[in-house]
């Protein structure tokens, strides 16, 4: 099948208060284009070197996300535009994001990236380390930024089991913040979890967003 064809048969089977981001790295503009062109209006970046070229050359519709692991000191060039970062995983990188966002007098969505799996080598917070981040509420003077959920990668095993648990117990930690933290506030709605492997998975535990690529551009 082509690419469109790919995109157009897992959007449709999603279900209804699923979104999709299309993670667009390594995938060249003209292909990006035909997702668009099908009806694709969010995507993901992991790369700032890749998203900025992809911005200035392709709709300016598009509501981009960047998913990857995020220096802070290269949030000012995607400040201006980034409608969600995804992959938020300390209080020095949300303070930055508050600054570059507010020198652009914008107010930028992100999702506290949660560490769920085994592999060390992810990043985010742990769930005590975002307790005590909400509970000293560390954030309350950022005007800037607009913490709308949590988002997570589980562990790269072809074990279901430890992939479903893991995802059902970063559900059941979103319920509890969202219920600690944010029972009035209606922007923190997403929990971004799933990829091209594991999404189905991800969207049976809860999930309200997932992030797939290979399976559109094999």
């Amino acid at each position: 099948m082509s690419v469109v064809e790919n995109f157009r048969q897992i959007r449709d089977a999603l279900p209804g208060n699923v979104r999709l981001t299309v993670v667009s790295k390594f995938q060249p503009e003209s292909v990006l284009l035909e997702v668009y062109r099908a009806g694709q209006r969010i995507f993901g970046e992991n790369r700032v070197q890749e998203l900025l070229p992809k911005y200035e050359h392709l709709p300016k519709d598009i509501e981009w996300h960047f998913i990857g692991h995020l220096q802070a000191n290269k949030v000012r060039y995607i400040a201006p535009f980034v409608h969600t970062i995804q992959s938020v995983d300390s209080l020095r990188l949300l303070e930055e994001i508050n600054k570059q966002a507010g020198k652009h007098n914008r107010k930028i969505n992100v999702l506290l990236q949660i560490h769920i799996a085994q592999e060390t080598h992810k990043f985010g917070f742990l769930y005590e380390e975002v307790k005590k981040l909400l509970a000293e509420r560390a954030f309350k003077d950022f005007e800037n930024i607009r913490i709308a959920g949590l988002m997570g990668m589980a562990t790269l095993t072809g074990e279901e089991r430890q992939i479903r648990r893991e995802f059902g117990n970063l559900h059941a930690f979103f319920r509890e913040i969202k219920n600690d933290y944010f029972s009035d506030d209606r922007f923190f709605i997403e929990l971004s979890i799933g990829m091209s492997n594991d999404y189905r998975i991800a969207i049976e535990e809860g999930g309200t967003m997932v992030r797939i690529g290979g399976k559109i551009f094999k």
